[in-house]
């Protein structure tokens, strides 16, 4: 089992720029592979991004191409999400999770442990 804690969310204007950390409890950090999903206000979570346990294979959604990176340090149990250029539209609870599946996982059913989630806001 592993516990997760993000952080690194707060209020920004539009351009600018959010690294979100998220930290894992455990020695077994490496065996997950990780991801970073959001749900705006009234809306479904969906997927921002994810990585695989190495880090050599990531994937994004579509709407944060070229603006968002996901890097993860496994040395240090850490996995992040750089944001650039941030949009409005990016506003949202920012959740870390952790999955058994090997592998760039983009479905959340496949994340079994979640963190608690670090509020971004973007004022237009």
């Amino acid at each position: 089992q592993v516990q997760l804690v993000e952080s690194g969310g707060g209020l920004v204007q539009a351009g600018d720029s959010l690294r979100l950390s998220c930290v894992a409890s455990g020695r077994t950090f490496v065996s997950y592979s990780m991801g970073w999903f959001r749900q705006a206000p009234g809306k479904e979570r969906k997927m921002v991004a994810a990585i695989n346990t190495s880090g050599s294979s990531t994937g994004y959604a579509d709407s944060v191409k070229g603006r968002f990176t996901i890097s993860r340090d496994n040395a240090k149990n850490t996995v992040y999400l750089q944001m650039n250029s941030l949009k409005f539209e990016d506003t949202a609870v920012y959740y870390c999770a952790a999955s058994n599946t090997p592998g760039v996982v983009t479905t959340d059913r496949l994340y079994a442990y979640w963190g608690q989630g670090t509020q971004v806001t973007v004022s237009s």
